[in-house]
């Protein structure tokens, strides 16, 4: 990618303090957006830090990036003090937990904002801060199919697919919740208040899907699973097996982009059609059968530079290669991992490259005298150690 040089000021966010409270997933993912647009973000992590999720805390934690972390014994009142001055100095905080967490450790919004009346708090939940499912455990699995949107996905004859935790973490949570800090930051800014962001990922994955329920409104849209235009139910909007055990994406939905298809498939294209609904089934099976018969990679080089609307699936290890994404330099490698480098890009304000993730702790001294946060008596109570 291109930008500014490693550990600079640098993207739209400059000059921006905010404070996460060190989690899991979604609010790491927003926390890390916000990094990589240029805000200051500082990760608090317990005093001795443990997890039970393999390699958080480690080189490999890619949601960690580009933020130093302190290390507090929020159970020790004077490690409760030194984040509440941290929190007079910061226009945002971000935690991940279950409702109440914050309020008994002391650090509930109402405190928060009666210490910074500007402070936009941003709080980061499954079901949401109230609600008869509010205190409930769950996953990303459990918010989306609550959602309306894992019945949607996946073939009529077997069960709902398993999409990663791609719908209710990360694009109905952590993107929801980067979102909506922004837009109180920016409100804060303006009025001099700050407010409470309360993000649900089953709301935000329902969010996403804001079409479909208008598709399904309007008559265009069935329950019932890969029936519909948008999920494999149509020959034209598919994933296909090819000879080599690999898979091809179909995705020509236009009239003019499907003509196009199917001259390239040329006599192979015989039966095939964009007509009626009822026609589908037995046309996606048509398909089916003709990508079989060549390797994936056969397929993609019948179909380069026209508008078939045609990728090849790949997978993780093939991605930062292809051509194109080389080319944007769309991945970088830190500390030996490659990752996704920062999205979308800034013309006028390009994004740093981020810094691998800090181990917990390691920069609890650099960030109490950077933010002009005298540090003795949380150190002298053992609430912090100055030295990792």
């Amino acid at each position: 990618m291109t930008g500014a040089a490693a550990g600079g000021a640098a993207g739209p966010l400059a000059g921006l303090r905010l404070i996460e409270m060190v989690g899991l997933g979604p609010a790491p993912f927003a926390a890390m957006m916000l990094s990589d647009a240029g805000a200051e973000v500082i990760r608090v992590h317990p005093l001795d830090a443990r997890s039970e999720i393999p390699l958080m805390n480690t080189e490999f934690d890619v949601l960690a990036r580009g933020r130093p972390s302190i290390a507090v014994d929020l159970k020790r009142p004077e490690g409760v003090a030194l984040l509440l001055d941290l929190v007079k100095r910061a226009e945002g905080m971000l935690e991940g937990f279950r409702p109440g967490v914050m309020e008994r450790l002391g650090l509930g919004p109402e405190v928060c904002l009666r210490r910074n009346p500007r402070l936009v708090y941003g709080r980061m939940t499954g079901w949401g801060q109230d609600g008869p499912l509010a205190q409930a455990a769950g996953h990303d699995l459990t918010y989306v199919a609550l959602s309306g949107v894992l019945g949607a996905i996946g073939p009529a004859d077997r069960p709902p697919a398993v999409p990663l935790n791609l719908i209710g973490d990360f694009g109905g949570g952590g993107m929801l919740l980067a979102f909506g800090m922004l837009a109180a930051l920016l409100h804060a800014r303006t009025t001099g208040t700050g407010q409470v962001v309360d993000a649900a990922m089953t709301e935000g994955a329902a969010l996403l899907a804001a079409m479909i329920w208008g598709f399904r409104a309007g008559g265009a849209w069935s329950d019932e699973r890969q029936a519909n235009l948008l999920d494999g139910g149509a020959w034209f909007y598919g994933t296909y097996e090819c000879a080599d055990g690999r898979f091809l994406a179909v995705a020509p939905i236009e009239g003019k982009f499907a003509r196009t298809f199917l001259d390239r498939l040329g006599e192979e294209a015989e039966g095939l059609r964009q007509g009626p609904q009822a026609d589908w089934p037995a046309q996606r099976e048509r398909l089916a059968t003709v990508l079989r018969r060549r390797p994936r990679d056969e397929w993609v080089a019948l179909f380069e530079d026209s508008d078939a609307c045609v990728a090849p699936v790949l997978s993780f290890a093939e991605t930062p290669g292809h051509p194109h994404h080389a080319a944007r330099g769309s991945f970088l490698t830190l500390a030996g991992v490659t990752q996704p480098a920062p999205a979308p890009r800034f013309s006028a304000t390009p994004a740093a490259i981020p810094s691998p993730p800090s181990r917990p702790g390691a920069e609890t001294a650099a960030i109490l005298e950077r933010w002009g946060v005298d540090g003795a008596p949380a150190a002298e109570a053992g609430a912090i150690r100055l030295r990792p």
